[in-house]
Order: structure tokens, then C-alpha cells, then sequence
């Protein structure tokens, strides 16, 4: 057993006893997080995913305040491809009134990324492409 007495805390450091309460606070706020996705429907979670995906696409295809400085096509496939892979593979489970939309979107990112490349793609080897055809 430790007979040292306890040294006072400098200000502004945290206690054991205040990192516990943290940790608790954190615990509750993630285990809120979790019920509450739970009531999300799918199509909701598959939506919104592809509009993250499509808003980085589009800046790093040029298409946002300072294409300059946030322009980046290797980035930009990746992400178009990804976005590709998810509606063609959502299609079926989201009703076509949601893909519809997303794949409007994909293609108008498609055709951005051929006229900002410098080099282009051949027809049907294009980001996406793979999975939707070519786009022209």
C-alpha cells in the first residue's frame, strides 16, 4: 500500500476522477450515436454517402472556390470510381427515383474530370466507366 500522500493538481491539469467523467460522457454520447443511426433507413445512409463522395469528387476535379490549389485527378478518380462502384451496386435497393439523381450526378462528374484531364482517357476507360459504360 502507498503511504505517499496525494500531490494537489496544478490548475488546469485534469484529475483522475475528471478524465472517468470524460470517458463516461464519451461513452454516452457514442452509445447515442449508435441507437440513433439505427433509425436511419438505408437508402438515407446510401444517399448521403454518395453525395459526400460526389462533393470531394468535385472539388478535386476543379469544380469548387480555388481550383488552383485543391485540383487533383488521381484523387478524383479514386473517388469517382468509388462513387460508380456504389450506385451501380445501390441501384436495385434504392428505387430508381434515388439513383436516377446519383447517376446524373456521376455522369456530370465524369465529363468534368475528361475535360479537366490534360491527357484523356479513352472512351470507356474513363473513372466510372467500368461500371457505367462510356461517357461521351
Amino acid at each position: 500500500m502507498d503511504s505517499t500522500p496525494s500531490q494537489p493538481q496544478p490548475a488546469g491539469v485534469p484529475t483522475d476522477v475528471d478524465r472517468e467523467a470524460e470517458w463516461e460522457e464519451r461513452e454516452r454520447a457514442a452509445s447515442a450515436a449508435t441507437r440513433d443511426i439505427a433509425d436511419v433507413p438505408a437508402v438515407e445512409v446510401i444517399t448521403t454517402t454518395a453525395v459526400h463522395l460526389m462533393s470531394a469528387a468535385a472539388v478535386k476535379v476543379g469544380l469548387a472556390d480555388d481550383p488552383d490549389s485543391q485540383m487533383d485527378l488521381d484523387e478524383a478518380r479514386k473517388l469517382i470510381n468509388s462513387l460508380a462502384g456504389l450506385i451501380t451496386a445501390a441501384a436495385p435497393e434504392i428505387s430508381d427515383m434515388h439513383a436516377r439523381s446519383l447517376r446524373d450526378g456521376l455522369r456530370s462528374l465524369q465529363l468534368a474530370f475528361r475535360e479537366a484531364s490534360v491527357i484523356p482517357d479513352p472512351i470507356g476507360k474513363g473513372p466510372g466507366e467500368k461500371w457505367t459504360g462510356p461517357v461521351n
